[in-house]
């Protein structure tokens, strides 16, 4: 491989990651569900990002008066005046959500007043509706909630707590996977969970590119092994911490610091940097804590503890892990072996690889600040 080769290379890479998003885990919302036994059927208890609920409902009904006065409210940060502003138009707006979030087979009664709350920061508008149920020894839940002709979002996941027909746990849906019924085996909740941390980290392009930063910067298989599992263990504590409620860092800190260490970590690769010891693992845990936070942001849990969502999340967390040592074990021994086989050819390739990704980090971090 040439020099001329290799720097097509780097630019090819700079090319294709810049016409990737700038914050992989902007352009997504999470609703919340928990569906509980009742009476005479189901109640439910949803959680929905206030501003896409507001521009949603006003586009699928052409309402302007809720579009303007919900997002004046939501702009001017006025709590109370975003909850009037929804309860003006709660008819339309009960009417969209109870749509778009169906349990199988039963009718939902007329919902009450909107309520406001907080998730991760963010304004969120909570609806509680009741479902007259036939009887039934298992229940299908069923989201399509957001994603309509709007476009305004990428991708919306519903977590779902549930406590009924006798049986208790979580799922997650989203529009390739949208219902979950209550009578669904273990391993099918468990996929669900799996699935969405893979998902994840293989469109999580700052976390790819900060592995890929780690395999750039190993010169030996002991020292991909031990940077990968000090970043396992930082960003699995933050992780947990994060999405149990118990640590609150805003997104806005967050996501400028993620890229950040995308543009340092590949930079001590780009100069030759070998740090192997203490100092290159402190160094990637530091950097681990911060990406934690952002996993737990992109599940976007923040409920009391309990036994059934710490499942949930070490499931999620599994996915992750799966797709990051599949990551590893894939491209680090190519690398490996060119380097053994045309030394030269090895570093200027690795040199390529490193400065690409420092450059994209450093674009990433000005954007996000």
């Amino acid at each position: 491989m040439s020099r001329l080769a290799v720097v097509g290379f780097a630019a090819a890479l700079v090319a294709l990651l810049w016409s990737g998003p700038a914050g992989a885990h902007g352009f997504s919302s999470t609703v919340y569900a928990g569906v509980t036994a009742a009476p005479h059927g189901v109640h439910t208890r949803l959680q929905l990002e206030y501003d896409l609920l507001v521009v949603s409902t006003a586009d699928a009904g052409h309402d302007d008066a809720l579009f303007r006065a919900g997002t004046a409210a939501f702009e001017a940060g006025d709590v109370p005046a975003m909850a009037a502003a929804l309860n003006a138009h709660a008819e339309p707006a009960g009417r969209y959500v109870t749509e778009r979030f169906t349990v199988q087979g039963c009718t939902a009664a007329p919902a009450p007043a909107f309520t406001m709350g907080e998730q991760e920061g963010v304004p969120y508008a909570t609806l509680e509706v009741d479902w007259a149920c036939p009887p039934a020894s298992s229940h299908t839940v069923r989201s399509a909630l957001f994603p309509d002709g709007e476009g305004y979002v990428k991708d919306v996941k519903t977590i779902v707590t549930y406590d009924l027909d006798g049986k208790r746990g979580s799922a997650a849906l989203d529009g390739q996977h949208p219902a979950f019924d209550t009578s669904q085996a273990w391993y099918q909740r468990f996929w669900e969970f799996f699935r969405l941390g893979a998902e994840h980290l293989l469109t999580g392009v700052d976390h790819i590119l900060f592995l890929l930063a780690l395999i750039a910067g190993s010169r030996r298989l002991r020292d991909i092994v031990l940077a990968a599992t000090s970043f396992t263990l930082a960003h699995s504590v933050t992780f947990m911490l994060a999405a149990l409620g118990l640590v609150a860092v805003p997104a806005g800190v967050v996501e400028p610091v993620i890229a950040l260490s995308i543009a340092v970590v590949a930079a001590m690769s780009a100069v030759n940097k070998e740090v192997t010891g203490r100092a290159r693992l402190a160094v990637v845990f530091c950097f681990g804590l911060v990406h934690g936070l952002g996993f737990a942001g992109a599940l976007g849990i923040d409920e009391p503890f309990s036994w059934t969502l710490l499942w949930s999340l070490l499931v999620f967390n599994v996915g992750i892990e799966a797709v990051q040592l599949g990551l590893i074990g894939l491209t680090f021994p190519l690398l490996l072996r060119l380097r053994r086989k045309a030394p030269i050819t090895g570093r200027w390739v690795t040199g390529a690889i490193a400065a690409g990704v420092a450059a994209m980090g450093l674009v990433w971090f000005f954007q996000r600040l």
